[in-house]
């Protein structure tokens, strides 16, 4: 970035603009690329509650048929809450709520009492021919 903005310096306004504006967009590029890119959802039907406000794998896949268990080992209150559903469903320390998945799609779901931080999405996937389901 200091040659681009010693390069703007020695250079006309034109490329001394071009060349900054060059480094933003590295910048920006590189910025973007980290936080935001979708994570592969981890296979598995038991996701942690940890003690640090999020839900541990975030995303995760499973089979047309499965039964996911999300299980409290923080100090708080927390919850399941699937868009597009008004049943929230409540976990104190130490307890554990499940849900079936009987048919094939992406369902993304919040903690109601921690949105910000708390949110992930269950993959599920029909059963392919000579698969076995994880349950």
């Amino acid at each position: 970035m200091n040659s681009l903005l010693q390069a703007s310096a020695e250079s006309s306004p034109r490329s001394a603009l071009a060349a900054l504006l060059a480094g933003v967009v590295i910048v920006l590029i590189a910025a973007c690329s980290g936080a935001s890119a979708l994570a592969t959802p981890v296979a598995t039907t038991h996701v942690d509650l940890p003690r640090s406000y999020r839900f541990a794998p975030e995303d995760i896949s499973i089979q047309v048929g499965n039964t996911v268990t999300w299980t409290n080992n923080d100090s708080f209150t927390h919850s399941v809450k699937f868009d597009g559903s008004d049943e929230v469903q409540m976990m104190k320390p130490g307890e554990s709520v499940s849900r079936d998945f009987p048919t094939a799609g992406l369902y993304s779901y919040i903690c109601t009492l921690h949105p910000n931080d708390m949110h992930g999405t269950v993959l599920v996937k029909p059963v392919a021919d000579g698969e076995t389901k994880l349950n």
